[in-house]
């Protein structure tokens, strides 16, 4: 699934207390303006995701895909991560000739994160420094090293309403990208969120592309988050639907 730009960041009732959850990552295509406590440890599972898409010469792809995500707390405002994508299936059918299904991994790669030590409780800043490595198969991987740097804002209106806005910039393995988006989430109760974002993305050499979604979030226990996503595609160079399952921990 190519990187998509938006930023959801995390629900309004997740913010960082001694008594509760940090933030997690996902979902959305953002990340959250905050960092684990030191010694934190987030596991987050996208379980899976799919897209589909149909081009101009009318070939249908589908894929699934899982992706993972651990999270360390280092402590001075800063966190590990290490990602990667275990398991992928792609499947393209063009429209006069055999489908071909093909499996592999994805990339995987390590970053870093930055909360800006901020003094408001409204304000929340966090940088992303990342780089993945050509790891994967050949289906499913970008096919040589990528660095990217994102950054992500978010604005506490009340207690319930968050706004974000998510920004990153990718270079390497040929590709120059820029890509942001803006969301606004809303806390239904106080294990329930919901968000509705849009993202829209640059690269050098090819067409813009532009997707809107929302998502769901339901915490069943005080260290467990369960969520549910989609994006559509808003122009012909988008892939028509993107849609995902997930589930993160966090342990103490």
């Amino acid at each position: 699934m190519g990187l998509m730009l938006v930023a959801f960041a995390a629900p309004a009732w997740a913010q960082q207390e001694d008594d509760q959850t940090p933030a997690f990552d996902r979902p959305g295509l953002g990340f959250a303006a905050s960092v684990l406590p030191a010694g934190g440890v987030a596991l987050e599972l996208g379980l899976p995701a799919y897209e589909r898409d149909r081009d101009d010469a009318g070939t249908r792809t589908t894929e699934y895909g899982t992706d993972l995500r651990l999270r360390v707390g280092l402590g001075a405002n800063f966190e590990l991560q290490a990602f990667g994508s275990p398991w992928n299936r792609l499947r393209e059918a063009p429209r006069n000739a055999p489908s071909t299904t093909t499996r592999g991994a994805g990339d995987a790669g390590l970053a870093l994160k930055f909360a800006l030590p901020l003094d408001s409780e409204r304000h929340a800043v966090a940088l992303l420094a990342s780089s993945s490595f050509d790891t994967g198969s050949r289906d499913f991987s970008e096919g040589g090293t990528q660095y990217q740097l994102g950054a992500s804002y978010e604005y506490t209106f009340n207690d319930r309403w968050t706004g974000a806005l998510y920004g990153n910039a990718t270079r390497g393995a040929g590709e120059d990208a820029f890509e942001w988006s803006p969301s606004l989430s809303l806390a239904v109760s106080d294990n329930v969120s919901a968000y509705i974002e849009a993202g829209f993305t640059h690269t050098d050499g090819e067409p813009s592309t532009s997707v809107a979604g929302a998502g769901l979030t339901w915490m069943p226990a005080r260290r467990v988050q369960l969520d549910a996503s989609f994006d559509l595609g808003l122009d012909r160079n988008s892939a028509d639907l993107q849609a995902g399952l997930g589930v993160s921990f966090y342990f103490e």
